[in-house]
């Protein structure tokens, strides 16, 4: 689609802030539309010009759902026609947004449950941020726990916006666990593990580090991020007698895999 086709499609948005992690992680701000409505755990369809007309990628949102801006967590892909051109852009550029919000990995598909695992690789950590940001997760479970897997220390993006919401709550409020995972280092706290998350759920330690049991009647799971990690978390979950929530049949676990 041209140009001139995207004003029903799209709206341009001005972007406000970029961060820049390390060299290949990144996350920016953009304004947001004025009717534009997501849900937290939801994900965004951003256009960026190019020589062929309009790239499209899905990226995931960040902010909650009642913050008047929009922000994404993204990483640079090698030889990526997108991220080669938005690996450059500032504060003051323009980037399309489709006026549609996208996904299914909500914390609303779940009918019961009290603790809710959110297991995510590299930035498939932002859907979880967007989620935690919003009060009503708080509310609908007893425990919290965000599990976030990286190869090195320094991808350990938004850690502590992560740390901070944990004296930001209530007493009644869930309680918030971070678990946090390194491939290719060894853990330098109580709640740093080594290992794929894969492997930590094997043998145990996940359930160890969170101090409690993922279980069919109490835990409902989030899994966002490497398509391998979860096409085998879910092969563990099933082996557990879970099953995917589906539109017209409770489940413990969803999944997000746009790429």
């Amino acid at each position: 689609m041209d140009v001139e086709g995207l004003s029903g499609k799209a709206t341009l948005e001005t972007v406000t802030d970029m961060r820049r992690w390390t060299d290949a992680l990144f996350s920016f701000k953009t304004t947001r539309p004025k009717d534009y409505r997501f849900s937290a755990g939801q994900y965004a369809r951003l256009g960026l010009p190019s020589g062929e007309g309009i790239l499209w990628r899905a990226y995931s949102i960040v902010s909650a759902p009642h913050e008047d801006y929009l922000e994404y967590y993204g990483v640079l892909v090698p030889g990526g026609a997108f991220t080669a051109i938005l690996k450059d852009i500032e504060p003051g550029d323009t980037l399309w947004t489709d006026k549609q919000s996208f996904g299914f990995m909500t914390p609303e598909r779940f009918a019961d449950g009290d603790d809710l695992w959110m297991l995510a690789t590299g930035t498939g950590l932002g859907p979880f941020v967007s989620i935690l940001r919003d009060a009503l997760v708080w509310k609908k479970f007893r425990r919290l726990i965000v599990v976030h897997c990286v190869k090195h220390a320094a991808e350990f993006g938004y850690q502590e916006q992560l740390l901070s919401m944990r004296g930001e709550h209530r007493s009644d409020d869930a309680e918030l666990t971070i678990i946090q995972c390194v491939t290719r280092e060894p853990p330098t706290g109580p709640l740093q593990l080594t290992g794929r998350i894969t492997t930590l759920l094997y043998d145990g330690q996940l359930e160890q580090a969170a101090g409690i049991p993922m279980t069919v009647e109490s835990s409902r799971i989030m899994l966002c991020g490497n398509p391998e990690m979860i096409e085998e978390t879910r092969r563990i979950l099933h082996q557990r007698g879970m099953r995917p929530c589906r539109r017209a049949l409770p489940g413990q676990f969803v999944t997000e895999n746009y790429w």
